[in-house]
């Protein structure tokens, strides 16, 4: 007589989101118990001297070595992963997913600018999410760019830096990268609620769309390391800097005032 296989009983929609739940706890877990030992076996970096300390990184240890373990992850998994992507997708294809994932961040972005009082940018922004939606092909075409109707990436961080918040202590969070108190809780708060992405079901497919824009993303940036190693002799801090210097530039539209003093702890 021949052995009855056991198979597994399907999953039910509450059964699934649990699981979801918890690999994404079991996830968190095992980033937080292997930061020290990423920043453990990276290469040590020379002691800093307090006289150069950043007043905008009052948190600077934590986020070295969070930068660390990021650089880690991004070596063995992410870097791998958008490289393979990169080699085996015609340009074609990247491009019209690039454009359809823009498409979906130009909504968001128009409504940051009609926050913001710029109704020239917000019109802008809502005509290109029309346009391409439409004529488009749900934005795998750009129609809009040819139109000379300029793209305008904002996001509620900026929309709260126009109005007045503070930018915070700058900080490195995990997988993200760079940002700061302001941009972080805009981002967790109410950004990453925002795209349409988030209300796609079933949920495998919903992460599965998250996974591509984000492997695409890191797409554009493969090959850019020789360029930073070459261009800074502290990797961390320069990132930081450069940062800095674009959020701020992003609030006021490619063109902030001179830079004042200020209380980053608020």
């Amino acid at each position: 007589m021949r052995p009855t296989l056991c198979r597994p009983r399907p999953l039910n929609g509450h059964e699934r989101k649990w699981r979801w739940v918890a690999c994404s706890v079991f996830a968190f877990a095992l980033n937080t118990l292997a930061a020290p030992v990423w920043a453990a076996s990276a290469p040590e970096e020379p002691p800093l001297n307090p006289r150069q300390a950043n007043p905008k990184d009052p948190w600077e240890g934590f986020n070295r070595s969070m930068f660390r373990f990021n650089d880690k992850i991004d070596q063995q998994v992410t870097k791998p992963i958008a490289q393979a992507y990169v080699d085996v997708t015609p340009s074609f294809v990247r491009t019209g997913v690039r454009n359809f994932f823009g498409n979906i961040s130009d909504a968001w972005s128009a409504t940051n600018s009609a926050l913001q009082l710029k109704p020239q940018q917000a019109v802008e922004g809502f005509l290109r999410v029309i346009i391409n939606t439409t004529i488009g092909v749900y934005g795998l075409i750009d129609w809009a760019t040819p139109m000379k109707l300029e793209r305008h990436s904002e996001d509620f961080g900026q929309t709260l830096g126009v109005w007045g918040l503070g930018t915070g202590p700058y900080v490195v969070l995990p997988l993200l990268g760079p940002s700061t108190l302001r941009d972080s809780a805009a981002l967790l708060a109410l950004d990453v609620h925002a795209t349409p992405i988030k209300r796609v079901r079933p949920s495998e497919n919903m992460y599965e769309l998250t996974a591509l824009n984000l492997t695409d993303k890191r797409a554009k940036y493969l090959g850019l390391e020789r360029d930073l190693d070459e261009a800074a002799l502290d990797r961390y801090s320069f990132v930081r800097d450069v940062y800095l210097q674009k959020r701020r530039s992003d609030i006021y539209d490619g063109d902030p005032p001179s830079e004042k003093e200020e209380d980053f702890s608020q």
